[in-house]
């Protein structure tokens, strides 16, 4: 097993928390390694000396509110999980591109160590010399480019491992030789990895091609249910289908010619070029064992019709509603999740949203957002964070609502990579002291007392003073009950009275 000993980090992260030079040295505090191994060197400096030690079992690290932690653990998960689009909260894909800022050549790199032997294994980009590189690609048919991504991605996967100048099979390979099971695994990865295993065609659009890939599941278990061979025209007929229903549940017109905007229901659609794209993805599949076709018919192999039930046993299960809420509307299942833990309530969101299509599941969330509960209108957009990207759109539709504008723009400043602990500084003043009004107003209706008094810590104004001036400015139709609640909860009389007087004059108009 291997230990995270070192991490480099150089030139990246966004402005506000940005990692020039700094390495995160945890080495040298564990337990002396049983079995030393020669280390791997040159990438750090000062390397120690002495016999090689575990790196440290446990550590803290403090930074400061916007000091970069989600940042920091982002460029590290993005090294260990490469390709994870929804790793920590639901991350875009793109985040991590706009943690290079222009003409930057911004660097991650992790030094693993082995338990046992204290070997160092660096895992990082751009380990590949020139020439090695083009003579592997002579060799293999390839560009220099294709070597080098497919050597990255080989060593981040643990296929391979530098030592000084020479490679030797990685963990995950060694790992081969005695364990049936990782065999198995690895080969779920390339099944799941299907459509980066077989290059796409480079005369389509990538939009279709993406279209397809996500229309693919549908085609594997129509062919597992089927159980034997299937006609590739009927496996077009079915994804000719589903690419329709994703562009339906976007709302967008047909790829490729066709009429322009307007009403299209009486009119029939032409040809979409699909079949080009099935092939693609059947020989895609086929390269890495999960079916074979030929003669005009596809066929799961038998490892293939394993992981495409396993596939589909794992969806029956994510779609099982812990609570019960899976069939109620998103108004009385946010209901129902209110009393969760957050956890828990997650994973009630997960299961609601896959018993629907995306797009419809987003507006009824927003719907219910959009109602007089500002309970619901919080959770509504925790549930949205579960959803991700495909919300995006409708999200930065909604944020010109006044009532959802301040939970849209912290959810957009999340979703593009800000801390979460940060997010709050993308709001203006007023659209902070909304928000605050609009959450006291959630917990005077479903919380106690006293919580509505903490609530009063979480203002962005330094002052009590200054907060009623700005709540009685910014207009919340829920601003007499608010402070009329606040008064009532408050222990002490003197502020209880101004809060009340307050909101009197927010009543009655005064000033």
């Amino acid at each position: 097993m291997y230990e995270l000993s070192r991490v480099r980090l150089y030139s990246i992260g966004p402005a506000g928390a940005r990692y020039a030079d700094t390495v995160l040295d945890l080495r040298g505090v564990g337990e002396p390694v049983p079995d030393p191994a020669p280390t791997q060197a040159e990438f750090f400096e000062e390397e120690p000396v002495g016999p090689p030690r575990r790196p440290a079992p446990a550590g803290v690290l403090f930074l400061e509110n916007g000091g970069g932690k989600s940042v920091l653990l982002k460029l590290i998960f993005s090294v260990m999980l490469p390709g994870h689009r929804n790793t920590l909260g639901g991350a875009s894909s793109g985040v991590l591109r706009k943690f290079l800022l222009a003409d930057d050549c911004g660097h991650v790199a992790l030094e693993w160590q082995h338990t046992l032997t204290g070997e160092c294994v660096v895992v990082g980009k751009g380990t590949l010399s020139e020439a090695t590189a083009e003579r592997a690609a002579a060799e293999l048919g390839l560009t220099p480019a294709q070597v080098r991504a497919d050597w990255d991605t080989a060593r981040l996967a643990g296929l391979v491992e530098v030592h000084g100048n020479s490679a030797r099979p990685g963990w995950r390979l060694r790992a081969w030789n005695r364990d049936d099971s990782a065999v198995l695994r690895g080969w779920v990865a390339l099944f799941d990895a299907w459509s980066l295993a077989y290059p796409e065609p480079t005369d389509r659009e990538p939009a279709a091609v993406a279209e397809v890939v996500s229309a693919m599941p549908q085609v594997l278990s129509f062919l597992q249910l089927s159980a034997g061979p299937v006609d590739v025209a009927q496996l077009l007929d079915l994804l000719e289908q589903r690419v329709t229903e994703l562009r339906t549940e976007r709302c967008e017109i047909p790829y490729g010619p066709g009429p322009g905007p307007g009403p299209v229901a009486e009119t029939e659609v032409p040809d979409t070029p699909l079949a080009p794209l099935l092939d693609w993805a059947l020989h895609a599949l086929a390269s890495v064992g999960a079916l074979t076709c030929a003669d005009g018919q596809a066929t799961l192999t038998p490892l293939g019709s394993w992981a495409v039930w396993v596939k589909l046993e794992q969806i029956c299960v994510a779609a099982q509603s812990p609570a019960g809420n899976i069939e109620q509307s998103a108004e009385d299942m946010l209901r129902g999740c209110a009393r969760l833990r957050p956890n828990a309530a997650r994973a009630e969101y997960r299961a609601w949203l896959a018993a629907r299509p995306v797009g419809s599941a987003v507006t009824e969330l927003l719907d219910a957002a959009r109602g007089e509960d500002a309970l619901l209108r919080g959770l509504a957009f925790e549930a949205l964070r579960v959803v991700g990207a495909p919300a995006e759109p409708d999200v930065r539709t909604v944020a010109d609502e006044t009532p959802l504008r301040p939970y849209a723009l912290l959810w957009l400043a999340e979703h593009e990579g800000h801390d979460p602990e940060d997010a709050h500084e993308v709001l203006t003043r007023e659209e902070a002291t909304w928000l605050w009004v609009d959450t006291a107003a959630a917990v005077a209706d479903h919380g106690e007392a006293p919580l509505l008094v903490r609530h009063l810590e979480s203002a962005v104004q330094p002052t009590v003073p200054a907060l009623l001036d700005e709540v009685r400015a910014v207009g919340h139709p829920r601003t007499v009950q608010v402070l009329v609640a606040l008064a009532a909860a408050h222990p002490d009389p003197a502020l209880a009275k101004a809060v009340r007087r307050a909101a009197f004059q927010v009543h009655t108009g005064g000033s």
